[in-house]
């Protein structure tokens, strides 16, 4: 009996995941889409004054820090495998300067920092508007 109930858990649980992830994969890539098109030429650095605002991984190579509401990164963090499931991250700065090659993003604890290879402002204001265009509304006459 306790067999058939393991079993069945993890028939249950297999079955979920792999609902769940079937719309995640799109919507993931949509988001990695918004961002690139919104990114800036690459800098060297940009000024961080802490605490940061927000911010968004997407996937373990790229994450998108605010700085202020209007003010957004896109770094580059190859190889940051814990980066989809941190709860909270930090970036580490000199002189308020986050820069490319010196300064990395840190995920947690017991993980290696992630080193920065390249910055992207993100205008964000244009994120918004290509965020909007990938929302689609499907509209249907109504029958009589």
């Amino acid at each position: 009996m306790w067999l058939q109930r393991v079993l069945l858990a993890g028939t249950v649980a297999a079955v979920l995941a792999g609902c769940s992830s079937v719309p995640y994969a799109p919507r993931q890539a949509q988001r990695e889409a918004a961002y690139a098109a919104a990114a800036g030429a690459p800098v060297t650095s940009f000024r961080f004054f802490a605490p940061l605002w927000s911010w968004e991984p997407l996937g373990t190579d790229e994450v998108v820090v605010y700085t202020k509401p209007k003010e957004a990164w896109l770094l580059d963090v190859p190889g940051c495998n814990e980066l989809p499931f941190a709860t909270a991250i930090g970036l580490t700065s000199n002189l308020n300067q986050v820069s490319i090659r010196f300064d990395k993003v840190l995920t947690g604890r017991n993980d290696f920092p992630c080193t920065i290879t390249r910055i992207r402002p993100v205008d964000v204001a244009k994120l918004k508007a290509v965020q909007q265009e990938q929302r689609t509304i499907q509209v249907q006459p109504r029958r009589s």
